[in-house]
């Protein structure tokens, strides 16, 4: 009975602070649901009829992120007025991007679409949260259109690979994608390069193992469970924009990347804005980011004063 009661305090201990956060979330959802049918809104969720509601779930996570991590956002300067897209580092969750989210819309009142993975949009009891809060699927043509209505759409081009098998390392697990770049030049808007220093000290996935890789890989789900949550220290970079170049010719693309000498002239873009979306993040690590990362140090920077 000792050796269980032990061993399940150890479980609760290691995974306390990420099923809290899944609580609350669902916790958040109950409660949009009851503000819905009191106000009997039927309004499309995306609607500025949500704002109010909108505010009060983003004032709830901007006090949790303050409490918890001492949140801080740096750079909100470097948004465009207009639309653009938000390409940045996916942790082993994305709770650093709930705050962000929370901050931008009590700061700016602003809506950013965040593209997300398939199975999200699986979970149980979600829906309607994910509406009002602008999770869509990401398909070129809900991208395209968002822009063309004025949204910011981030998205993670690592995904749930970087969230599960990335580590304190922070390597970027973007693969050959190049998605979200040739809708960039497609939608002729910028890519704001974004990420969040400590993100990995705060919560961690068990080390990579053969068999998960392959069962992920296999599934496309996640199945290995996030634990940690220490307070550490979080703090959210955006970087300068990366600006769509219409006049950009084919031999100044060939001189900046010889391999685009046998490509179309748009495709060689999009792997030109494409990497240099991923040096721009990189960069960002690079600047804000002890490498490897160190729990301790992370949580002791909650004490330090932001310097610029």
């Amino acid at each position: 009975v000792i050796i269980a009661s032990l061993t399940i305090s150890a479980i609760l201990v290691f995974f306390i602070v990420p099923l809290t956060i899944v609580f609350f979330i669902y916790l958040t959802n109950i409660s949009l649901l009851i503000y819905q049918r009191n106000s009997e809104l039927k309004a499309d969720p995306l609607s500025d009829v949500w704002d109010s509601a909108r505010k009060t779930i983003a004032s709830f996570w901007d006090v949790y992120a303050r409490i918890w991590h001492g949140y801080e956002l740096h750079g909100v300067e470097n948004l465009p007025e207009g639309p653009g897209i938000l390409v940045y580092y996916h942790g082993a969750i994305p709770i650093d991007y709930l705050y962000f989210l929370s901050r931008l819309f009590l700061w700016k009142k602003r809506l950013c679409l965040s593209v997300a993975d398939h199975f999200v949009f699986h979970l149980p009891g979600l829906k309607f949260l994910l509406g009002v809060t602008g999770v869509i699927p990401g398909t070129r043509e809900e991208c395209l259109t968002a822009l063309k209505n004025g949204y910011l759409v981030s998205v993670s081009p690592g995904g749930v690979r970087e969230a599960l098998f990335s580590d304190e390392s922070y390597q970027l697990m973007w693969g050959n994608r190049k998605g979200f770049a040739q809708v960039a030049l497609d939608a002729r808007v910028p890519i704001i390069p974004m990420y969040t220093q400590n993100v990995r000290e705060g919560y961690r996935m068990f080390k990579e193992r053969r068999f998960l890789r392959q069962l992920y890989e296999s599934t496309r789900l996640p199945f290995t469970p996030p634990y940690g949550g220490l307070p550490v220290k979080f703090r959210t970079y955006i970087g300068k924009p990366i600006p769509y170049d219409p006049n950009t010719t084919t031999e100044e693309l060939v001189e900046k990347w010889l391999y685009c000498s046998s490509m179309h002239k748009q495709v060689c873009k999009g792997l030109l804005f494409s990497f240099q979306t991923k040096t721009a993040v990189q960069a960002l690590i690079r600047k804000h980011q002890t490498i490897p990362g160190n729990m301790w140090k992370a949580l002791l920077e909650r004490f330090d004063k932001y310097r610029k």
